[in-house]
């Protein structure tokens, strides 16, 4: 039986949590999502702190009380986007989007790694479909990898310190500010409305003449009938 402290909050963290509860092998002694929490796993000492979702640096004091490993499960492809709204730097910058499962040390999303997966971006993605695909990429990656670190058949990787990126929350804050007179290329500004929309939450914003209207964008992906039924609307003029 593998004890766990599991630490998370959101959507895919309560996932991977349900799993891990229903497996037979696994015992989680506790879920956490506070930081006042943590002092708790003094008591327990799991094998393992197993870390989806939560948003708070956990002190290395902690991180050196499991018996075995702290692992987190990362949406982005380390590493790229460490830090912050990694579904919105891929549509921008470029970067390659997919998950890591990696050891957690003292700084945010530098741990070596234990296993990643690219995940495929297409330009008619915004950061919400990102979001959800990068959703079930993390729970596949897990639920794939768990039985091999259970079992000890892992190999570490040590991340690439030259290469990479890190967004903090103020980076998506100034993101957010559309600025009516900046002049942009095309494509760059849709890439910055596409990574920007999540409904229902209100994002991208101009002002205007005293006020402030959001901006939300769609962007499909051009098929054989749009192209007929342009070719036929335009034989009608």
């Amino acid at each position: 039986m593998t004890d766990i402290v599991f630490l998370g909050v959101n959507d895919v963290g309560m996932r991977i949590y349900e799993w891990l509860c229903q497996r037979d092998s696994v015992d989680v002694k506790a879920m956490l999502t506070e930081p006042d929490q943590l002092d708790i796993i003094h008591q327990i000492v799991p094998e393992f702190i197993v870390s989806v979702g939560f948003d708070h640096l956990v002190p290395p004091e902690i991180l050196s009380l499991p018996t075995e490993d702290s692992v987190n499960l990362h949406p982005s492809y380390l590493p790229y986007n460490r830090g912050k709204s990694p579904n919105v730097w891929p549509l921008i910058e470029g970067t390659p989007a997919g998950v890591t499962l990696h050891s957690m040390d003292t700084e945010f999303d530098t741990g070596d790694i234990i296993a990643q997966k690219r995940v495929e971006t297409e330009f008619s993605d915004t950061g919400k479909i990102l979001h959800q695909r990068l959703e079930d990429a993390q729970f596949e990656l897990f639920t794939q990898t768990w039985p091999e670190i259970e079992s000890n058949n892992i190999e570490y990787a040590s991340q690439d310190d030259s290469a990479g990126s890190y967004h903090a929350k103020d980076d998506f804050v100034e993101l957010c500010e559309l600025n009516a007179d900046e002049e942009l290329p095309v494509k760059t500004l849709l890439d910055r409305l596409r990574a920007l929309t999540f409904p229902p939450f209100d994002n991208a914003y101009v002002d205007v003449d005293g006020e402030r209207y959001y901006v939300d964008i769609e962007i499909r992906k051009a098929t054989d009938d749009d192209e007929t039924e342009t070719n036929g609307l335009l034989s009608s003029y």
